[in-house]
C-alpha cells in the first residue's frame, strides 16, 4: 500500500489535555501522518488546530475539504463532520445525526483507516466517556494495525479506553507521551519478521508454549500467520529477536494467553459479501425450506462465528426467505454458533452492537429485526432464541451432525493444507444429503471436488453430494474426558474388626453376611456411601480413576434403569420395583429383581436411597431347551421393558421441559420489563453523556482560550505601563473599564474603582469641563485634546479619543495625560524674554 504509515487519535472529554501530550512527544521530523477525530457539537467552531499547533512542528490543518494524505501532518476533523480516509485522501463528511442519533465518528474512521491503510494503520484511543473506538480497534487489529490506548487512570475520563481495552485488541496501554514515543520507534522499527534468520526455528518453541499454557494446539495453523501475529507481540516488548520471544513465551503464561487472543481475534461484520447473503436468501434456503416441509426443523452450524454478526445473519435470512416461500409457517432453524474464543461468545449472546451497523443492516431490516439498546443496537429476542453460542474447537470437539447448512467462512485460510484437508471430508459428513456448505471468498474444497457441487463457485455454495462411504478419508475430532469424580465425603463402612464390638453384634453381621440381599447406599449423585453383601454380580469398578458411583459401576442392563428410577424417586417418595431386569455379567447372563427404597428416617441417612438387588431362580433345563416361543418371548418382554424406559425418559424430560419453560417465560416477562425501564434510564443517560462530553471539550477549549487571554492581558497592562503614560479607558457609559498606574498620581483611582462613573472620581486637574469633552468625542467620534493645569502647578496635556474594537465599533473612549510642565514653563519663559 502507498502511502505514510497513518495515526488515528479518538478523543472527547478531556482529550484536549490528552492530545496537548501527545503531541509534545512527537518528533518534529515525524515522516507519519496523524488523523485527530474529537466529539464537538455541530455549531461549535473549534479552537483545536491553533491549539495542537503550539505543542508540535508538524503542519497542522483542518480537513474542510478532500485533502492528499501526506506525512508531517496532522488532520484534524471539523465539528459536526465524520472524517474517512479513501485512497490516500481525507475524506470530510457531514455526520447524519439523524440516521444515526449518537454517532461514532472515532468507529467510523478507524474503520476506514483499516480498510485504507491495513498493517500501516495505527489507532489511538484518548480520554473520552462512552465506548466510541472499541469497534473501530477490532477493525485496525483485524487489518494486521497497531492498536493502543491511554491508561484509564492517567485520563480525565477513563470510558473510551477502558472500552478498547476490554475488546483485547490493545497492543500498548500507557500515557499519552509514552504512546507517542512507542509510535516513533514502531515506525522505525526493522521489519518483516519473515525475512529474518532462524524464525522457522522458534515456531515449534512458540506452538510447544502455547500447548503447555493454553491446552491449545496451533501447530496446524499457517507459520505466516503465527510469526505475524508474534511479530506484534515483540513490538509490545521491545524484542527484535524471535528467539528472545520464544524463551519469554516458554516461561511467561501471561503472554501465552495473550499471544493466544491474539491468534484468535476474528473480524467479520452482518451480511459481508453481499451477494453470497442475497444467493441464500433467493434461491438457496427457499430449496432447503421446501425440501424440509414436512419436518419442520432445519439445522445449521456457523463455526468459527467470533461476535456472532455472521450466526445473527443468518438467522435474519432464514426469516425472510421463510416468509416469501412459506408465509405463516411454523418451520423453526437451529442455529449452532461456536468459536474458540470464550470472550468472542459472551459478546455474541449479548447480541449487542454499536450504531454503525447501519452501514450493513438495511433501516427495513434494523427496524424489523433489532431493538434500541442505549446509542447501538440490540438483536431482537425472536432472532437471539433462534442461535445457539457455545465455545469450540473445530479441530478437537465433536462435530454437530445432521445439518442442513454449514458456515465456515474466512476460517480454513488459517490452518495449513493437512488441516484442511482433514476438515472438508468432515464437513461433508456433518451434512445431510442436499445440505449447504460455506466458505469464505479465499476458500475451496480443493481436491475433495467429488464430495460437493456448486452451481455458483465464484460464491463459494457447495451442495453436498451422495458418494460411497469409503470415497474419502475421514477423521473424527476427539477429545479424552477425564471420569468424573465424585466430591461426596463417604460414610464409614462398618468392619467386623472394629473394636468394641460385642457377641450380639457380631452375630447379626454373620446373618446380614449369609441371608441379607445384596444392597448398597447411595446418595442423591449415585454416589456409593456403604456395600452389604456381595454386590460384585451387579457392579463391577470402571476402568480408570476409581470413580464409586453407581451409574459408572453397575453392569449392563442395570446402568438404564437405574438412572431412570434414581430420577424418578426425587419426585415419587414411594419404593420402586424393578422385576426380571436381565444383567449381562458373570456366568453368562442372569435375571436380576431390584428394589429401590428412599430413606426418610433416621436423619443422619434422609435423602439417600438403599438399592436392593435379588437374583430370581433359573428355571431347571432353560438354557437346553431355548424354544423359539420362549425366546421371542424373552425378546418381546426385554423390547418392551426398553420402551417403557424411553417413554418414562420422555415424560420426566417432557416436564421438565415444560417446567424450565413456564420459568423461562416469566423470568423473559420480568426482565423485558426490567429491560424497557433500563432502556429508557440508559437513553437519557446516553444523550446526556454525550451532551457533557460535547460541553466538556468545548470547555477545555475555551479555557485554553482564557488562559491565552490572561496571558496577553498581562502583555497589554506590562506595555502600557512601560510607556509611563497615564492612560484611563471609559466604556461608552463613561464607567472606568481599565487604567494605567501613572493614572492613579492624577485621578484618585483604586482597583476597586472598574466600573465607576467618571463623574464620582475626584482628580489633582483644574479641569471642570472633562465629563462634557467625553461626551463630546462620543458623540462625534473626533478627537478632543487639552491643556489643563494641576492643583500642584504641574499641567498635562489631555488627549480623548474614541475607543474602536476590532471590528471598528466604538465601544468607549481613552484619555491620555502626558506631563508637560516643563515645555510649558519652557514656554512661559521664551515669552518673557520675548517681552
Amino acid at each position: 500500500m502507498e502511502g505514510p504509515t497513518t495515526v488515528a487519535l479518538g478523543a472527547s472529554a478531556g482529550g484536549l489535555e490528552a492530545l496537548r501530550q501527545f503531541f509534545d512527544a512527537v518528533p518534529a521530523d515525524s515522516p507519519l501522518a496523524y488523523l485527530v477525530v474529537q466529539h464537538l457539537p455541530p455549531a461549535h467552531e473549534t479552537l483545536l488546530p491553533e491549539l495542537l499547533q503550539r505543542h508540535t512542528g508538524l503542519r497542522v490543518r483542518q480537513a474542510r475539504e478532500p485533502m492528499r494524505l501526506e506525512g508531517g501532518h496532522v488532520y484534524i476533523a471539523p465539528p459536526g463532520c465524520w472524517m474517512t480516509v479513501h485512497e490516500g485522501r481525507v475524506q470530510p463528511r457531514q455526520a447524519n445525526r439523524a440516521a444515526v442519533p449518537a454517532a461514532l465518528p472515532v468507529d467510523e474512521l478507524f474503520a476506514s483507516l483499516a480498510r485504507a491503510r491495513g498493517p500501516q494503520a495505527i489507532a489511538v484511543v484518548l480520554s473520552g466517556m462512552g465506548h466510541d473506538g472499541s469497534q473501530g480497534v477490532r477493525a485496525v487489529r483485524g487489518a494486521g494495525g497497531w492498536v493502543l490506548a491511554q491508561t484509564p487512570e492517567s485520563a480525565a475520563y477513563g470510558g473510551m479506553p477502558q472500552s478498547a481495552i476490554d475488546t483485547l485488541c490493545v497492543d500498548r496501554v500507557g500515557p499519552p507521551q509514552e504512546l507517542a514515543r512507542a509510535i516513533a520507534e514502531y515506525a522505525g522499527a526493522p521489519l518483516p519478521l519473515m525475512s529474518r534468520g532462524g524464525a522457522g526455528e522458534a515456531l515449534e518453541s512458540i506452538v510447544a508454549a502455547l500447548r503447555e499454557h493454553c491446552r491449545q494446539n496451533f501447530s496446524h495453523y499457517k507459520p505466516s500467520t503465527l510469526l505475524r501475529r508474534a511479530e506484534r507481540r515483540m513490538l509490545v516488548h521491545g524484542l527484535d529477536d524471535i528467539q528472545a520471544y520464544a524463551a519469554l513465551l516458554a516461561d511467561s503464561r501471561q503472554e501465552a494467553e495473550l499471544l493466544f487472543k491474539e491468534l484468535l481475534i476474528g473480524v467479520t461484520r452482518f451480511f459481508r459479501d453481499t451477494a453470497v447473503w442475497q444467493r441464500l436468501r433467493d434461491k438457496a434456503l427457499p430449496a432447503l425450506i421446501e425440501r424440509h416441509a414436512g419436518n419442520g426443523r432445519m439445522r445449521a452450524w456457523v463455526a468459527g462465528c467470533s461476535t456472532g454478526e455472521e450466526a445473527y445473519s443468518l438467522a435474519v435470512v432464514f426469516k425472510e426467505a421463510l416468509a416469501e416461500v412459506a408465509p405463516g409457517s411454523r418451520m423453526t432453524v437451529q442455529i449452532f454458533a461456536t468459536d474458540l474464543s470464550a470472550d468472542a461468545i459472551r459478546t455474541a449472546r449479548r447480541g449487542e452492537y454499536p450504531a454503525s451497523i447501519g452501514k450493513d443492516v438495511s433501516a427495513e431490516r434494523l427496524e424489523r429485526f433489532f431493538e434500541r439498546a442505549g446509542d447501538g443496537w440490540r438483536v431482537g429476542k425472536e432472532i437471539r432464541e433462534m442461535v445457539l453460542f457455545a465455545t469450540h474447537n473445530l479441530t478437537t470437539d465433536p462435530p454437530f451432525t445432521k445439518l442442513d447448512l454449514l458456515s465456515c467462512r474466512n476460517l480454513l485460510i488459517y490452518f495449513d493444507a493437512a488441516l484442511q484437508h482433514r476438515l472438508v471430508p468432515l464437513f461433508h459428513y456433518c451434512l445431510s444429503p442436499g445440505g449447504l456448505l460455506m466458505l469464505g471468498s479465499s476458500e475451496t474444497v480443493g481436491r475433495f471436488g467429488h464430495l460437493f457441487s456448486s452451481p455458483d463457485p465464484k460464491l463459494r455454495l457447495y451442495e453436498r453430494n451422495v458418494v460411497t462411504a469409503d470415497a474419502s478419508p475421514l477423521e473424527f475430532p476427539l477429545k479424552s474426558v477425564a471420569p468424573p469424580t465424585s466430591t461426596h465425603q463417604e460414610l464409614p463402612v462398618y468392619s467386623p474388626n472394629s473394636p468394641h464390638i460385642n457377641l450380639q453384634a457380631l452375630a447379626d453381621h454373620l446373618l446380614l453376611q449369609e441371608f441379607a440381599p445384596s444392597a448398597v447406599l447411595v446418595n442423591e449423585a449415585g454416589d456409593i456411601l456403604y456395600i452389604s453383601g456381595r454386590t460384585g454380580k451387579y457392579l463391577e469398578p470402571a476402568a480408570g480413576k476409581a470413580n464409586w458411583n453407581v451409574h459408572v459401576m453397575a453392569r449392563e442392563g442395570l446402568r438404564t434403569p437405574l438412572a431412570s428410577a434414581l430420577r424418578q424417586l426425587r419426585t415419587q417418595p414411594e419404593p420402586l420395583h424393578l422385576k426380571g431386569l436381565l444383567v449381562d455379567g458373570m456366568e453368562g447372563g442372569m435375571t436380576v429383581d431390584v428394589v429401590l427404597r428412599p430413606i426418610v428416617p433416621p436423619s443422619p441417612l434422609k435423602g439417600m436411597v438403599m438399592i436392593v438387588f435379588r437374583d430370581v431362580p433359573r428355571v431347571a433345563g432353560r438354557r437346553r431347551r431355548h424354544k423359539p416361543d420362549e425366546v421371542q418371548a424373552e425378546l418381546e418382554s426385554q423390547l418392551q421393558r426398553a420402551r417403557e424406559e424411553i417413554q418414562a425418559l420422555r415424560e420426566e424430560m417432557r416436564t421438565s421441559r415444560e417446567e424450565l419453560q413456564a420459568a423461562n417465560e416469566e423470568l423473559q416477562s420480568t426482565n423485558e420489563e426490567l429491560q424497557s425501564a433500563n432502556e429508557e434510564l440508559t437513553t437519557s443517560k446516553e444523550e446526556m453523556e454525550s451532551m457533557n462530553e460535547e460541553l466538556q471539550a468545548i470547555n477545555a477549549e475555551l479555557q485554553s482560550k482564557l488562559d491565552d487571554l490572561a496571558l496577553a492581558q498581562s502583555d497589554m497592562k506590562n506595555l502600557l505601563n512601560s510607556t509611563d503614560i497615564a492612560t484611563l479607558f471609559l466604556d461608552n457609559a463613561l464607567n472606568v473599564r481599565r487604567f494605567t498606574d501613572q493614572a492613579t498620581r492624577i485621578i484618585n483611582l483604586r482597583e476597586g474603582d472598574v466600573g465607576r462613573p467618571l463623574s464620582d472620581l475626584t482628580t489633582q486637574l483644574r479641569y471642570e469641563d472633562m465629563v462634557a469633552d467625553v461626551q463630546h468625542t462620543l458623540h462625534h467620534r473626533s478627537l478632543t485634546e487639552r491643556q489643563v493645569a494641576a492643583q500642584d502647578g504641574r499641567w498635562y496635556s489631555v488627549r480623548i479619543m474614541p475607543y474602536r474594537t476590532s471590528r471598528n465599533r466604538i465601544d468607549g473612549a481613552v484619555l491620555t495625560f502626558v506631563d508637560i510642565t516643563a515645555a510649558k514653563t519652557a514656554g512661559q519663559a521664551l515669552e518673557q524674554a520675548a517681552d
